[in-house]
C-alpha cells in the first residue's frame, strides 16, 4: 500500500519528462520529475546473523529473488554467511552483472518471501515508507533506469561486471510521477503480470497433461502394450518391437564453410532452429542454392539435433512443417524421413527414446551415430493404431502452440506497455 505521506524528494531544475501513454485522469497532470534516488532510497548494510543461513536467497532474471536451495537444488553458500546481507519484503536487490536480458545488470524487489540473506555481491537499497515499491519494481523493469546506469559504466568494469557500488547506483537521477500515477500504473502491469501467470500456468498444465497421457499410450518399460489404448484398439493384443530403420531412413546433413554464407538463399537448419519441439526461424544461416552436397528437407521430415557442444541438446527433434522455405540441414543434424512421420515424431518425445539417446552420450562423446541411431528399438501398434495416436497428441501438440502463442502475445503486450507507460529520456516534457 503507497503512504499518504509526502516525500521529501525534490526536483533537479524543474526537469520534467511525459510518457508516450497516460490513463485519462492524468493527461493535464504535471510531468514526471527527475530525482535522485538517493533522496528516495538508502542502502541496506543488515549484516546476516546466526539461523539466517537456510535463506540464502539468490537473484534470477526471470524468477526474481527465489531460495538459494530451489533454484540450485541445493544450498551453496555453506554455513558462513556472517558477511551476507540481511534484507526484507520490498527491499531490492541489484546484481550489476551484465546479461542478454539486461545489459546494465538485473534489479529485482523481494515480493515473495518476508525476508532472507544475499551475497555481499548484491547490492541492496530500501525505499522509504513513502514510495509504492510496486511502480519501482516495474519502473526498473522496464528499463527505464539503464540510461542512468550507462552513465556508471567505466573501464573498471571486467568480466561482464561494471563494479558499481550501491552508493554510486544512489547516486542516479530517476523520473518519477505523484503517488496517484504510481499506483495506476502499478495496478495496471501487476493485472498484465496476472493475467501471463495464468497463461502460462494454463501451458504448463496442458504439457503435464501430454506427458501423462503419453505415459498411458505407449507401453512402459517391460511392457509391450500400453495401459491405455482407444475404445477400436482394445484386445489388439501386445505392439511389436522393431528397430527404427524399420520406419523410416537417415538424411545426412551439409557440411559448409563461413564463406559459403550469405545473406539469403537456402536456409540450413541448425540445432537454435529446433525450439520446444518446434521449428523456429528467428535465428537464420542461408547458404548458395546451388551449393553441392545439400539435401534438400521435406514437410513432415523430421529434425534431429546428433551432434553438439551441449550434450542437453543432443536428440532433440522438431517436425518439419508445410510452408518452410526452401531448406536443408547442417552436418551437426540429421533428418530422418518415414512413412508416418506424426506417429515416429511422438516416438521421439518418448522416456524409451531419451533413455536410449542418454545411453549413447559418454563424458566426452556429444554425438550420436547415425547407424547406432537406426538402431533404437520402439514397441509399435499396427499402422491404424499409429495413426489413432498420433492424431490424438498431434492435436494436443497443435493446441499447446496455440495457447503458447497466446502467452508469447500477452508478453509482446506487457513490454510494450511498459515502454508507453515510462517516459524515455530524451522525449520532450511537459
Amino acid at each position: 500500500m503507497i503512504s499518504k505521506g509526502k516525500s521529501s524528494a525534490e526536483p533537479i531544475d524543474g526537469a520534467t519528462l511525459v510518457p508516450r501513454l497516460r490513463f485519462p485522469e492524468f493527461r493535464t497532470a504535471d510531468g514526471w520529475k527527475e530525482i535522485s534516488l538517493q533522496k528516495l532510497a538508502r542502502p541496506v548494510t543488515d549484516r546476516a546473523t546466526t539461523g539466517d543461513a537456510d535463506n540464502v536467497l539468490s537473484l534470477s532474471g526471470e524468477r526474481g529473488l527465489v531460495l538459494q536451495s530451489d533454484y540450485f537444488g541445493k544450498k551453496i553458500a555453506g554455513d558462513r554467511t556472517d558477511r551476507y546481507l540481511k534484507i526484507r519484503k520490498d527491499d531490492f536487490v541489484y546484481n550489476d552483472r551484465t546479461t542478454k536480458a539486461s545489459s546494465f545488470g538485473t534489479i529485482k524487489r523481494l515480493s515473495n518471501y518476508s525476508g532472507g540473506v544475499v551475497s555481499p555481491i548484491y547490492k541492496c537499497f530500501r525505499f522509504q515508507p513513502s514510495e509504492n515499491p510496486a511502480f519501482w519494481e516495474w519502473y526498473f523493469e522496464s528499463g527505464s533506469h539503464d540510461p542512468a546506469l550507462g552513465g556508471l559504466v567505466n573501464e573498471g568494469a571486467r568480466a561482464g561486471r561494471f563494479n558499481i557500488s550501491v552508493t554510486q547506483f544512489l547516486s542516479t537521477n530517476a523520473w518519477r510521477p505523484d503517488e496517484a500515477e504510481q499506483q495506476k500504473i502499478a495496478n495496471c502491469l501487476d493485472s498484465a503480470d496476472a493475467l501471463i501467470a495464468a497463461q502460462r500456468q494454463k501451458v504448463e498444465a496442458l504439457g503435464a497433461h501430454k506427458k501423462g497421457l503419453m505415459q498411458q499410450l505407449f507401453p512402459q518399460e517391460g511392457e509391450t502394450q500400453p495401459r491405455l489404448r482407444f475404445p477400436e484398439f482394445e484386445g489388439a493384443g501386445e505392439w511389436k518391437e522393431v528397430r527404427l530403420n524399420s520406419l523410416g531412413d537417415l538424411v545426412s546433413g551439409l557440411t559448409y564453410s563461413p564463406d559459403d554464407v550469405q545473406e539469403e538463399g537456402l536456409l540450413v537448419l541448425r540445432s537454435s532452429n529446433i525450439q520446444g519441439g518446434k521449428i523456429d526461424l528467428k535465428d537464420c544461416v542461408y547458404v548458395d542454392p546451388n551449393i553441392k552436397r545439400a539435401n534438400l528437407s521435406r514437410p513432415n521430415d523430421i529434425l534431429v539435433c546428433v551432434r553438439n557442444g551441449s550434450t542437453a541438446l543432443i536428440g532433440k527433434t522438431a517436425l518439419i512443417p508445410e510452408g518452410m522455405p526452401l531448406c536443408t540441414h547442417g552436418a551437426f543434424m540429421t533428418v530422418f524421413r518415414s512413412k508416418t512421420p506424426k506417429f515416429a515424431f511422438q516416438l521421439f518425445q518418448t522416456s524409451r527414446y531419451q533413455k536410449q539417446v542418454a545411453g549413447d552420450l559418454g563424458a566426452t562423446i556429444n554425438s550420436i551415430n547415425g547407424s547406432q541411431f537406426l538402431r533404437y528399438k520402439f514397441f509399435v501398434p499396427k499402422p491404424p493404431e499409429q495413426q489413432r495416436i498420433a492424431d490424438c497428441l498431434t492435436s494436443l501438440d497443435d493446441l499447446i502452440a496455440a495457447e503458447t502463442r497466446k502467452l508469447d502475445t500477452l508478453k509482446t503486450h506487457k513490454k510494450g506497455l511498459m515502454q508507453q507507460l515510462f517516459p524515455q529520456v530524451g522525449e520532450v516534457g511537459a
